[in-house]
């Protein structure tokens, strides 16, 4: 394979049930990444993954821990096959996985880390309920003018050229979605979340987070790690303070 290669590792929403089961069985290596994050995060992650259906993939508590041990399983199946990232990034929760996989963060840490965050999230969404949808095709002027006209949502995710996430209260998303088709979206999509992420609505989980990612050391990543807060790359020092801004930053 010629040229540097980049993992970009998924974000909250990109589960289903059985995910990992096929790479765990075929890799010992993925299967131990199961092992050593159900002991980490307190959670039987080959049970979720493997046989989890729908109603308990959805709860942002196991959701969280679920996707990042499948994402670094999938890792060290790459990895037993000779393949390293050049580059790591994430999108969200994915960020935790792209820290491992750059050795930014042990395994362990990454998936007690989640834990901790998406207990956090979900309280935070059950204190103030909210919601979150994707815009597509618009421009992010147009979407963030339709985020200041309507109380109580905010940019969420700049996707792509094209794709807007927001997120708020779920009246206003809900208009925000409804204006959108009005301004000419091809479509508004709501997402398979629980709650209003990365918007003010969860402040609580951020201040909760905090302190257990204040306890953590970060080794220097073996390859540079993009961050999606910053859309630079993030020396070692800088990725507490990253983990917990992303929390309710676009």
């Amino acid at each position: 394979m010629s040229g540097p290669i980049a993992f970009c590792f998924p974000g909250q929403g990109s589960v289903e049930a059985g995910m990992g089961r096929e790479i765990a069985e075929a890799f010992p290596e993925a299967m131990e990444v199961f092992r050593t994050g159900s002991e980490a995060s307190g959670l039987d992650l080959q049970h979720l993954c493997f046989e989890g259906n729908a109603e308990e993939l959805v709860d942002t508590a196991v959701q969280q821990p679920a996707l990042v041990a499948t994402s670094l399983a999938v890792l060290a199946a790459l990895k037993a096959r000779g393949i390293e990232p050049d580059y790591v990034v994430g999108h969200s929760v994915g960020e935790f996985a792209a820290l491992a996989a750059a050795s930014a963060l042990s395994i362990e840490e990454a998936l007690a880390l989640v834990r901790e965050r998406g207990l956090a999230m979900a309280e935070a969404a059950r204190e103030r309920p909210g919601s979150m949808a994707a815009i597509l095709g618009l421009e992010d002027p147009v979407v963030e003018k339709l985020c200041r006209q309507i109380i109580g949502v905010w940019p969420a995710n700049y996707n792509c050229p094209g794709q807007v996430v927001v997120s708020g209260e779920n009246p206003a998303v809900d208009e925000c979605c409804d204006q959108a088709v009005d301004e000419g979206a091809r479509r508004a999509v709501k997402l398979r979340v629980s709650g209003a992420f990365h918007s003010p609505l969860v402040a609580h989980a951020a201040e909760r987070i905090k302190p257990a990612v204040d306890r953590i050391k970060f080794n220097d990543p073996t390859a540079p790690f993009m961050s999606t807060v910053t859309a630079k790359i993030e020396p070692a020092h800088r990725m507490a303070g990253l983990l917990v801004e992303q929390l309710t930053a676009p």
